[in-house]
């Protein structure tokens, strides 16, 4: 009986998937991804290798709860929200191929932002899905972690983003903090932070 239902949740969370990602082909539907979001679905394991180095490809936002996106203005509102980021984080030299983590599986890691490189620690707690990073001479960062073989996003509480850019941007404007600040505000319970893409 177990493994009838089993089977039945894996296959419905296969056709949610495929819905949602809208594959075009049973290679699209059964690639890595799609496999790891529909075993994340039916087992409710997630598992996250961060190891690798990863490229920043854009802004990367969350709303803490369906709710707060709701009363935000829905998905309208996240798109913008993240079109301001983008622009905003460009402005301070954070552009798709300028920025890149590298995590080492001896849990340290390089964060590159043009031709500075800072080096530090970390430590990913699995439960939370959160990842701590010590950088020499800055305080703990925490972040949120979505994580798939060939996708990340690290999302900050607004304070801890705006210290993380002043921190690696020696472009940074009090005028794009102010308006990063402004925009966090204008939509409460907002995380944000960087869309990364895994190279090697």
């Amino acid at each position: 009986m177990k493994k009838r239902f089993f089977s039945l949740a894996f296959i419905a969370a296969l056709l949610l998937v495929s819905a949602n990602s809208q594959a075009q082909s049973l290679k699209d539907l059964f690639n890595k991804e799609n496999v790891e979001k529909v075993v994340s679905a039916v087992t409710g394991k997630n598992t996250v290798d961060m190891t690798g180095t990863w490229s920043y490809t854009g802004a990367a936002i969350e709303f803490e709860s369906d709710n707060l996106l709701m009363k935000a203005g829905g998905a309208v509102a996240a798109t913008t929200a993240e079109a301001k980021l983008n622009e905003q984080l460009s402005k301070v030299g954070i552009k798709p191929g300028q920025l890149s983590f590298t995590f080492a599986a001896d849990s340290t890691f390089s964060a590159k932002l043009g031709a500075k490189t800072l080096k530090g620690t970390y430590t990913y707690d699995s439960a939370e899905k959160h990842v701590t990073m010590k950088f020499v001479k800055l305080i703990n960062m925490n972040a949120k972690v979505n994580c798939t073989s060939a996708n990340m996003d690290l999302l900050f509480d607004s304070d801890k983003l705006l210290k993380l850019i002043t921190f690696l941007s020696s472009k940074s404007s009090n005028a794009t903090l102010k308006t990063i600040s402004s925009l966090a505000s204008s939509y409460d319970g907002m995380m944000l932070g960087f869309s990364l893409e895994k190279k090697e």
